[in-house]
């Protein structure tokens, strides 16, 4: 189990053989910093690497906040040169612009910062987060701070970012895969004047005991712009690129190459793919059927109406090859989102009892969004819930492959919220455009934008951007509402 230290502080010490694998990286790709400076080095072997890998550097600056690391820090290489300060600072109260401005170019800013974000600091009542009155001092930092969940390494990083503008100068840090794609999405956006980016994939869970997929971000800054694409290496001592991320059209690429050849798919669905429903109270709302009657997931018999019910298959099973076949029925208590509920009562007196037997449970759902709502809502719910025919696939599998769905037992399919939908009337229309989404090329351009170690790999947002309608022959499946 991780410390409270650990999770505050994202408090992971960078292993000498990593730092100087990343100091091997460097060499590689031919840095020679004139200065060197780790902002948060902890008990300093990171920035010993670096010491080691360039010598000729002159000026050489390690900051802690943990006075216990900073004098561990001074004991393993206080006495190196006479360029190297350690100080005790806080990150997040430093004037960074002033301080690296003290220092020649070519500056090296390397480091490994925090692995927490804003949402676990807030579970165990830490503090060690950037204040709004200092993020309001940093251009573009605002959108990062005001977002409900963030990566403390995101803000530390594009601080940095920004303190550097201009400057000629090479950024190295250890961050998850998500963040280094952020920053750099916010580095190219803004014309950070980002010369060259690369990516090296690391082995958290074996370095540092986390299961998140993690890399060496290295960004070259220049007094101008160079290229908005970043090569992705497999491993530190990798010499090929795997892969190249970068900006196309405004919009994250995940494989640049293959976005150049098939992104002219990418003009758009002509109908708006939709999320399952949400309703945040499976042991409630989802139902296994036992005979004439169901089992919720308390291990309670339930015997209510076929009104409210229907068929419903999760992420899992659409994701499973052969045919989904619906092991659950969900509860549905709205045709729309904040359509009163009350009508239960009357038209099904067993369905509105059961509810009103949970409804503390139903009470207690975190979400925000049920404030204000009827009794019993749920969310991602409307006409193309109930179409009779669907095309569907998960957003959380690490697969790519669209699934036809039809009625069961006479009834809809529904969709828990992690799976998406296209709504069809038909099933010729619905078999033929699912056909052509499984296409060679249909797939490949979606393939180009997802970045498959995300959480939810595949978003409504992708899906919305492929049209898979054109035809030989002219005709157009049909979507519904």
């Amino acid at each position: 189990m991780k410390s409270k230290q650990q999770i505050e502080f994202g408090d992971f010490q960078t292993p000498s053989g990593l730092a100087e694998e990343v100091c091997r990286v460097l060499k590689r790709q031919r840095t020679s910093p004139a200065s060197i400076v780790e902002p948060t080095c902890g008990v300093g072997q990171l920035l010993e690497a670096a010491l080691n890998a360039f010598p000729n550097a002159q000026h050489a600056c390690g900051m802690e906040l943990n006075p216990a690391y900073l004098r561990e820090a001074m004991e393993r290489i206080g006495s190196r040169s006479a360029t190297l300060r350690l100080r005790q600072a806080d990150f997040f109260t430093t004037d960074w612009d002033r301080v690296l401005r003290a220092l020649p170019d070519p500056l090296l800013v390397v480091g490994n910062p925090p692995w927490v974000c804003n949402s676990e600091l807030g579970a165990i009542g830490g503090s060690n987060l950037p204040t709004k009155s200092n993020a309001a001092r940093s251009r573009g930092i605002e959108a990062i701070t005001g977002k409900s969940n963030f990566d403390v390494s995101e803000w530390m990083i594009s601080r940095l970012l920004d303190a550097l503008r201009g400057r000629t100068a090479t950024l190295a840090m250890l961050c998850k895969t998500s963040v280094a794609r952020k920053v750099l999405m916010r580095g190219w956006q803004e014309d950070l004047r980002l010369k060259r980016a690369t990516m090296h994939r690391i082995d958290s869970q074996k370095t540092f005991g986390v299961a998140v997929d993690a890399c060496l971000l290295t960004i070259d800054i220049a007094t101008r712009s160079g290229s908005r694409e970043c090569r992705v290496f497999d491993r530190l001592d990798a010499q090929t690129c795997s892969s190249s991320i970068g900006m196309r059209e405004e919009r994250l690429v995940a494989d640049v190459t293959a976005y150049d050849r098939w992104g002219h798919h990418l003009t758009g669905s002509p109908k708006r793919w939709r999320s399952g429903i949400k309703h945040d109270c499976a042991k409630v709302m989802e139902l296994k059927r036992e005979g004439s009657l169901f089992r919720n997931g308390l291990g309670e018999i339930v015997d209510v109406e076929h009104d409210y019910l229907y068929p419903m298959l999760k992420s899992s099973e659409i994701a499973s090859t052969g045919t989904a076949v619906p092991t659950r029925w969900m509860l549905v208590t709205q045709r729309f989102v904040g359509e009163d509920t009350a009508s239960i009562r009357q038209l099904a007196p067993k369905t509105w009892s059961y509810l009103q037997h949970n409804r503390e449970r139903l009470d207690r759902r975190a979400s925000s969004i049920y404030r204000g709502q009827p009794s019993f809502a749920i969310f991602g719910v409307g006409p193309y819930s109930f179409a009779p025919w669907k095309v569907a696939i998960s957003g959380l599998y690490k697969s790519l492959d669209f699934t036809l769905i039809g009625p069961h037992e006479d009834r809809p399919i529904v969709f828990d919220d992690t799976c998406y939908l296209l709504p069809f009337e038909t099933q010729a229309d619905a078999s033929e455009y699912c056909r052509r989404l499984n296409s060679v090329a249909s797939k490949a351009a979606v393939s180009s934008l997802v970045f498959w170690d995300s959480k939810r790999p595949i978003t409504a947002n992708i899906l919305n951007l492929v049209d898979a309608t054109g035809s030989a022959d002219g005709k157009r499946p049909r979507c519904v509402a």
